[in-house]
């Protein structure tokens, strides 16, 4: 993709004597100073040298500043911190990658100095103290879980400066953002049904090394129903939605209520006659439904806010599926798994009206008793799949594409244990 340069710092800054870095690069004197200053030969020190800032949920990370003045100064003195020379992807040049930062002069306190005015040319104001030979600069930088990707590390120059515009203090910090856990919309959930009917939901954390977070209790009464599908991908800040079946056949509705304690809204009811299907997953937000003879039904969700109206009348797709023990699909894509009697596992592409024809992703698949897509768990890129074994052990499968299919690896990694206690995942 094309890049632009986007100078945020380029004419302010070449006017104190600065010449903005690339990022990640430093700022070093190129032309003289401006008329009216002197050389600045007093100190700026970062404490604890660069700072590191973990971009996502974690919250702010701030590094203290030590600046010395060379010469005995009166009245009031500023200060600024000047950005390095932005790149950005085409179209990118506005992104703000959910930076806030504010700051504090010798002790005082915080207020904003954000690093998102582009209309300052890339010079950030910091707060006015009264002449001292020492001063003491906070900085705190709260950052969005994209930063690492754009931003990595750069290096930003703190000048201070009296009211005439002569610097008397100039010196580099540095700044590395690294990646933190992820914001709750960033990050999806897993529900799982307990065999007391109480529902719960695991969050993911974003992480490739432990997947899932403690779970946390919805609510009790689930097992009025014998069917739980996900309707969109859930989030572990409240949104996304399901349905479930009761046992007299009628389809309810759970709309997301974007509220991560208690993410579903009540009930609304879709409809009965969903008891002629033995298995109904997920499609694109809407369903697909396999009846008792094997053949294959697909509800269409439309754009009705009626719940009673917001699948189209039912399309025959496909036939021959009861040869399947175990079938998911994908709540937001297209593409679905089945496996058959001998523990194969089959891979069926999106295609119209159902799906393409299947293609083999590998056998043993019989050591599960139940396997479900999920959003991304790890934050590596694709849908996972987690499936649970005899023995209540949860393993954890990225997904690639395959002939333009999402498809499980074959590489597994155990994200948990003692799982029997469940009768639904999803």
């Amino acid at each position: 993709m094309a890049h632009v340069r986007a100078a945020l710092a380029i004419a302010t800054v070449l006017a104190v004597g600065v010449t903005p870095a690339v990022l990640g690069g430093t700022a070093t004197a190129a032309v003289p100073l401006a008329a009216g200053a002197v050389s600045a030969s007093g100190t700026v020190v970062q404490e604890g040298g660069t700072l590191v800032v973990p971009s996502g949920e974690e919250g702010p990370a701030t590094t203290r500043i030590k600046a010395s003045q060379y010469r005995t100064t009166t009245g009031l003195l500023k200060a600024r911190l000047l950005l390095p020379t932005m790149e950005w992807d085409a179209g990118d040049e506005s992104q703000s990658f959910g930076l806030t930062t504010t700051c504090a002069v010798n002790g005082g306190a915080f207020q904003s100095c954000s690093w998102d005015d582009t209309e300052r040319g890339g010079v950030v104001p910091l707060p006015t103290a009264p002449a001292s030979t020492s001063l003491t600069y906070d900085i705190r930088v709260d950052a969005g879980s994209s930063a690492p990707l754009r931003l990595g590390g750069l290096t930003a120059t703190l000048e201070v400066f009296t009211e005439d515009g002569d610097v008397v203090a100039r010196g580099p910090l540095s700044f590395t953002f690294v990646p933190g856990t992820p914001e709750a919309y960033l990050r999806t959930t897993v529900l799982a049904r307990d065999k007391a009917g109480v529902l719960w939901q695991y969050e993911s954390t974003g992480h490739a090394d432990k997947p899932l977070k403690a779970r946390k209790h919805i609510g009790g009464g689930w097992n009025v129903y014998t069917s739980l599908t996900s309707l969109t991908s859930r989030t572990a800040g409240g949104q996304g939605d399901l349905v479930a079946r009761d046992r007299d056949g009628v389809l309810w509705y759970y709309e997301g209520s974007n509220n991560a304690d208690q993410p579903f809204k009540p009930r609304v009811r879709i409809g009965g006659g969903w008891n002629q299907y033995t298995a109904i997953i997920g499609r694109g937000m809407g369903l697909v439904a396999r009846d008792k003879s094997g053949v294959l039904w697909r509800y269409s969700r439309n754009g009705s806010d009626n719940p009673a109206l917001m699948l189209d009348a039912r399309r025959q797709v496909h036939t021959g599926f009861n040869i399947y023990t175990v079938l998911t699909g994908q709540a937001n894509g297209y593409d679905a798994l089945a496996r058959d009697r001998d523990g194969v596992l089959w891979a069926y592409p999106s295609g119209w009206p159902g799906y393409d024809p299947r293609v083999r992703v590998g056998g043993g698949w019989n050591t599960y008793d139940t396997f479900t897509y999920t959003s991304d768990l790890d934050g590596v890129r694709y849908d996972d799949v987690i499936a649970r074994d005899k023995e209540g052990r949860v393993w954890m499968y990225g997904c690639v594409y395959r002939n333009g299919t999402l498809v499980p690896t074959s590489t597994r990694k155990q994200i948990g244990w003692g799982w029997g206690i469940y009768d639904a995942i999803l």
